[in-house]
C-alpha cells in the first residue's frame, strides 16, 4: 500500500532532506541516522514508500537483504564492532525500513542508546563506510 502524503525517508530519497547518504541504487536507499543507537547506525529504505515492512512486494522485499548484507559488510570493516545488528521496529516513520547497527553485545541494539550525532561525526563515519563499500 502506498501512502499519499510523502514520509520524511521518502523526502530525503527525493533530496528535500539532507542526510548522510551510504549507499543508493534503483530500489534502495542507505543513509546514517542522525540520532544513532551507536556509531554508523544506518536506515536501509526501498524507495517506494510502503508503510510495513510485510507489505513490500516480493521482489523488493527479496532484494532488500542483500542490499542491507552488502552496508553490514562495509560497517563491520569500517567500524568497531562484533557484529551488526538488525531491528525491524516500524513505528518511527510509516515508510518501511531496517535500522543496521554495529554492537558489541546484543544488549546494546536498543533505541534507549540513541543520541544526537552532530553533522561532523555523521560525515566522518559515512566517509569511511563508503571506503569500506568500494573494498567489496
Amino acid at each position: 500500500m502506498t501512502l499519499q502524503s510523502p514520509s520524511i525517508f521518502t523526502r530525503i530519497i527525493a533530496g528535500e532532506i539532507p542526510c548522510e547518504k551510504i549507499l543508493e541504487d534503483e530500489r534502495y536507499f542507505a543513509f546514517l541516522d542522525i540520532r544513532p543507537i551507536a556509531s554508523g547506525h544506518t536506515l536501509v529504505v526501498p524507495k517506494m514508500q510502503t508503510d510495513k515492512l510485510y507489505s513490500i512486494d516480493d521482489n523488493t522485499l527479496a532484494g532488500l537483504l542483500p542490499f542491507a548484507a552488502r552496508i553490514a559488510r562495509a560497517l563491520e570493516k569500517a567500524l568497531p564492532c562484533k557484529r551488526v545488528g538488525m531491528i525491524v521496529a516500524g513505528f518511527e516513520v510509516p515508510h518501511a525500513h531496517l535500522h543496521l547497527v554495529p554492537i558489541q553485545a546484543e544488549g546494546e541494539l536498543t533505541f534507549a542508546h540513541a543520541k544526537p550525532a552532530s553533522k561532523e561525526e555523521l560525515a566522518a563515519v559515512g566517509a569511511a563506510v563508503r571506503a569500506a563499500l568500494e573494498v567489496f
